[in-house]
Parts: C-alpha cells; structure tokens; sequence
C-alpha cells in the first residue's frame, strides 16, 4: 500500500456508498475538499436527492458568505451519482456508510474488494462495529480502515482513523492525512469497543444517571451545575435527550458487553426504565423533559439569598497555591473579601486539604467522600463541600453540599459567601464526589485506561473529546489542571464509598501520581 501514501492525502476519487445523513454529509465535505465524488446508493433516487440537498446547502453558505458562488458551483459540478457500485472502480478512496450491520458490512467491502483497483483504500464509518472483523474475510485486509466522522460531518471537525489488527501502518497514515486535507482534526485509535469517543464518554451519562438515581437533585440542576460549573456545553440530560435514550442506552449495553460486564460501563436501570416507557427524549416528545407545545425546561434549583458574610480565611499556607483552592480563593478576592491565612483545623488529619472558614463553617473541595464523612473525620460538624469548576472566575454558578450535622446557621453563611462572589448556588443532597469533580474523575479514569491500553495516545483523546462531544477540556488536560493527586484520591474515595469496581484507578494515574517527585513525571501534557 506503500503507493497509496501522500503527504496531502488521497489524491483522486472518493465514492461514498450510502446517501444518508452521515454519507451525504462526507460526500459534501470531499467535494468541498477539491474531489470528485460518486454517491452511490441502493435505494432508487436517494442518491441524485442528497447531492440535490447538498447543493442547497453550498447555497445557503454562498448566501452566508462562507463560500464563493464560484466555488460552490465547482463543488456541486464534482458530484454525480454512481448508477451501480462497479461504477466506483477507479476511486482511489471509499468510504462506507451503511447500515451497522456486520455482515452487511462485510458482503459490500468483499464486492468493493473485487472492484477497485490494486491501491485503492476502503474506509468504514462504523461507529460502533470492529474494524478487524469487518476486514477479516478480505483478501487483503490491510487496506481497510475505520474513518469514524460525527454528525454534522460538515461541522463537527472530529475524524477518528481506527485501525484494525490487520490495517496497514500506511493506510491509516494515508486517511489521517486526508481527513486533514479536509480541514478536520483526525485522530489515530486502535479498533477496540467504543474507539475513543463513545468510550470514555460513557461516564458523562453514566454519573449523572446515578446522581439522580440517588437523588442527589433534579435533571434540571444537575444539568445546570454541569453548564454553568463545570463549562459543559450540554448537560448530561439534555444531551441524553437530544440523542435518544434508545440510542444511548444502546451504546452503553453494547460497550458494557464488547468489555465482557466490565461495571465502568455497566448500565442505567433508570434509563432502561426511559426505553421501556417509550420517553425516549425530544424525538418522542418526552424524556427527562417535556417537549410539547407550552413546555419549558424547568428551572434549576437555586438557594435564597443569604447575607454576605463579614470574615472569611483559608487554611492553605502562605505561597504554596492549591491548584483549585487557589482559583477560588482569587474569586473570592475578586468578590471584595479580604481571605486571611490560618491553620488548619485541630482535628484535622496530615493530609487534609486546604480548606476556607466561614463563620465556624469548614468549607472543603470535595475529593470524593460525603461532607458527613469528612465532617465525622476532621471532628467538625459544621462542613460543606463545593464542588470543581471549569473556570473559577468565570463560573456562575457553584454546587454545594452540607453535612448531615451542619447547622443551618453555618451553611447560610457559606452560601452566601459564594453569592457574594457573584455565584448562583445550587444545593445537592450530600452523595460523594459531588457532580462535576465526579464525572471529571471518571472521564479522566477511563481517558487514562485507554492510553493505558494502547487505544489511542494522550493527545489523541483529549482531541477526541473536545472536538467530538464539545467539552471545555480534554480529560487528560483536566487531570494537568488540578493534579492528578486530586483526581486519584476522589476515585480511591468514591470506590472507597460505594464498595465498586466501576471506580478503580486506572494503573496509568497510578504511576502518573509516583512520578510527581520526578520534574519530569506527573503530567499528561507537558
């Protein structure tokens, strides 16, 4: 396949089978990228209709000014319909984009295969299929390749080249270099369930499904403080909803079985309670919200307003900055109090973190146990978690939790605290971890197991998960941000908490956190 490999990546023809959304979504981005492109499609007509749609769309960004006439009249001109499949024979790439279906799958690449010419690749946009079985009974399976695009393919930048057991070095090379040429940011992963996107993003829904499971709070504020805390473009809800609880729950069965009941990726029964109902979210009309005519989303719960406190200190020492505690700290600076330096309190263990005082409240980051269990260990009834933020200084909104022995009293002054830093404040019942601290953990957890395991690399999954599902940071990169310690220690303690498997660390964390006495260990991105 050495003659297949270009710098600019594939140069000549791409045919793309199947005329669906995601199909006619590469055929546009191809054709846009300077290709001819043949669309071929068993259905009569569906074809010749998604290239008709398509040059509706180079329109409408003519009109937009994101394209000149020019060249959009150029891109639809490099666009036909491929009558049959035998038409394809002297593509130079094709991508399919079929039903998933293993053996469908398997009975077209094995007809592409006597077709194309001798370097000619064949791409699979599987989602969610085995690239190493999809090519197993070819004759020469090494030019099979996953080239996994997110839909809208024309607008979401994320290309994942998964490689197969049998999948050339230089083929993947070849795709990769493609999906750039395209102006998209592809990334490598070995072929292994979930590639990298719809595995680690599992513990996004997974968490936030247990969280209210749990009670810890409504869809609504959960869904909020994940926003507006923790920078999440969607909330864990309202994303299941967009996507279809049917779909969803799919993914994760499907990945909970390819890693043989592996419990990170065990499912909600209360989502397989949304199926069996039939609310499947916005496409049924109804999921964790409404979606009929007059419906709104209900609003996140908000605590009163409470008096700014007069006094506030923290415990951290004197030039040695937390790397959370401190940005909350500015915050609070920033909201006009002047934040003095004290000791810790008595009780406190050795290895407690730096925490701030307010009017005898103990105000902590959670790392992963219960305001009542940190509360019982310091001797100090008067406790309150806050949870991670993205951005500190640009956050509106912070998640607080009291312990079961907290005065009301205490807790009054700690949120008015944080509302006088200009912060809406939610409370949630009092489960370990919180609920942005938590899911980042478990993202980061499962991002680190898979470069662990060869999957894909650091910077790989950090690209995956930005550009794929639009977080604020790459997992691995939020690790960098507030240590891996930290991250290690709210796992340990929620596996600690619940007695599971699910939140056991990942070896690599492990030997990340051994390496912080190196000043070259430590970190995932230097």
């Amino acid at each position: 396949m050495d003659q297949a490999i270009s710098a600019h990546g594939i140069d000549g023809i791409v045919a793309v089978i199947g005329s669906g959304a995601m199909g006619a979504g590469i055929a546009q981005t191809a054709a846009g990228a300077g290709h001819q492109v043949l669309l071929f499609d068993t259905r009569e007509g569906a074809a010749a209709k998604a290239i008709a749609d398509i040059v509706k769309v180079y329109a409408r960004l003519v009109e937009k000014g994101r394209m000149t006439a020019a060249d959009a009249d150029a891109a639809g001109a490099r666009m036909r319909v491929a009558a049959s499949l035998a038409e394809v024979r002297d593509a130079a790439l094709v991508v399919e984009a079929i039903v998933e279906n293993l053996d469908v799958k398997r009975a077209l690449f094995a007809e592409l295969e006597a077709l194309v010419g001798e370097h000619c690749i064949l791409a699979t946009n599987t989602s969610s299929i085995s690239v190493t079985a999809i090519g197993a009974r070819l004759v020469r399976p090494e030019r099979l390749v996953g080239m996994h695009f997110f839909n809208p393919v024309p607008l979401m930048a994320l290309v994942e080249v998964i490689s197969g057991l049998a999948t050339a070095p230089s083929v993947a090379a070849t795709v990769y270099a493609t999906a750039l040429a395209w102006g998209k940011s592809p990334v490598h992963a070995k072929s292994t369930p979930g590639f990298i996107v719809n595995r680690v993003a599992r513990p996004f829904y997974a968490e936030a499904l247990r969280l209210l499971t749990e009670q810890a709070a409504d869809a609504a504020t959960l869904d909020a403080v994940m926003r507006e805390t923790g920078g999440f473009r969607m909330g864990p809800f309202e994303l299941m909803d967009l996507i279809g609880h049917d779909v969803n729950f799919s993914v994760t069965q499907s990945v909970h079985q390819a890693y043989f009941g592996d419990p990170r990726f065990t499912p909600s029964v209360l989502q397989q309670e949304m199926v069996n109902a039939g609310f499947l979210g916005r496409k049924s009309g109804r999921g964790f919200y409404r979606y009929g005519e007059g419906d709104g989303v209900p609003a996140a719960h908000s605590e009163a307003p409470q008096p700014r406190p007069s006094t506030v200190s923290v415990s951290a020492e004197p030039g040695v900055e937390h790397p959370v505690v401190g940005r909350m700290e500015a915050r609070l600076r920033a909201g006009g109090f002047n934040v003095e330096h004290r000791k810790p309190l008595p009780g406190a263990g050795a290895h407690e973190a730096p925490a701030f005082y307010c009017h005898g409240a103990a105000v902590f980051l959670t790392d992963g146990r219960s305001a009542t269990e940190r509360a019982a260990a310091n001797h100090h009834p008067d406790t309150v978690l806050f949870d991670l933020a993205f951005d500190y200084a640009g956050a509106t909104r912070m998640c607080l939790a009291r312990a079961d022995q907290c005065s009301d009293s205490a807790y009054d002054a700690v949120v008015g605290l944080f509302q006088a830093a200009g912060l809406t404040v939610s409370r949630i019942d009092d489960v370990p971890g919180m609920v942005v601290m938590r899911t980042v953990a478990m993202l980061a957890n499962e991002a680190a197991d898979a470069v662990n395991t060869g999957v894909c690399s650091a910077g790989a999954v950090d690209v995956a998960m930005q550009k794929g599902v639009n977080y604020p940071r790459g997992p691995l990169a939020w690790t960098d941000a507030i240590g891996v310690g930290q991250v290690v220690t709210v796992l340990a303690n929620l596996a600690a908490s619940y007695g599971e498997d699910r939140y056991r660390v990942s070896p690599l964390l492990r030997r990340k956190l051994a390496a912080l006495a190196s000043t070259t260990g430590g970190r995932f991105h230097e």
